[in-house]
């Protein structure tokens, strides 16, 4: 990877393929491989720039106050890419959603893959997993919190663990383990999500969900649709929350002829 050293630490980031610039943004629960499956596809068209958010992956955890979008706009800056397409997995969609917010001349498509909603009302499910969570975080129990988060993102509601794909448990597992030992810090020092406009939001946007995922999130995901003008909703009927690690073959076919758009 590359690193680019900053006044807060430094962000650490990827590059793959050829042409017009793209930006995958990970989940809260991942980095920048959960797209390793995905990237081949994307790449045969497109420069494909992955990289981890401040305190996840191989970017050091931040050493003050910091936004998300602030971070993108220098990394851009850094790489000298004026307008890009922007694709953003679940808290990675919140990050991309504010920055074509806060930079909308500087986006070309948006694509949301399950992202949150700042002050949803969220389901008691979702209330009984934070509150497991918080509880093994204060059992310094990790590994359980680690499970708990598995269960929740990769797993999902709908399924057991035996239509989930071999490999996918272990393969995230690290990356949820270091989002959990720096969440504190990130959290203290992130500025969170903006508030801005959705229908100010005027580049195509498609909007992805899978059909396994929270029922919260499918929601959310169609409150999103509704909100944006130019919106494709897109649902992926083998996948919970993390589509790009579900199904990346029906991602990738979805988001080819988006970004051709």
């Amino acid at each position: 990877m590359r690193i680019r050293p900053d006044d807060l630490g430094h962000l650490s980031y990827v590059l793959d393929g050829e042409g017009p610039p793209l930006v995958l943004v990970h989940a809260g629960v991942a980095d920048h491989r959960m797209w390793d499956a995905v990237v081949p596809a994307l790449a045969e068209q497109h420069t494909v720039i992955r990289y981890d958010l401040r305190g996840f992956g191989e970017s050091g955890p931040p050493t003050g106050p910091f936004s998300e979008a602030d971070d993108l706009r220098r990394l851009l800056d850094h790489l000298g890419h004026e307008r890009v397409r922007l694709a953003g997995a679940s808290w990675g969609g919140r990050v991309a959603v504010d920055f074509t917010l806060t930079h909308p001349d500087r986006v070309r498509s948006l694509a949301l893959l399950a992202p949150p909603w700042p002050g949803y009302d969220w389901s008691a499910d979702m209330v009984a997993y934070d509150e497991a969570e918080t509880a093994a975080l204060d059992a310094h129990d990790l590994n359980t919190a680690v499970q708990v988060n598995l269960d929740m993102w990769l797993r999902g509601p709908a399924r057991g663990w035996d239509s989930v794909a071999p490999g996918l448990a272990d393969q995230l597992r690290g990356p949820v383990r270091t989002s959990l030992v720096n969440q504190d810090i990130v959290g203290k020092h992130s500025q969170g999500p903006g508030n801005g406009d959705l229908a100010a939001i005027s580049v195509p946007t498609l909007v992805g969900i899978g059909k396994l995922d929270v029922p919260d999130f499918q929601d959310i995901a169609r409150r999103y649709a509704a909100e944006i003008p130019d919106t494709t909703l897109v649902e992926f009927s083998a996948a919970a929350h993390l589509i790009a690690l579900d199904a990346p073959a029906e991602l990738a076919a979805a988001l080819r002829p988006f970004l051709a758009r």
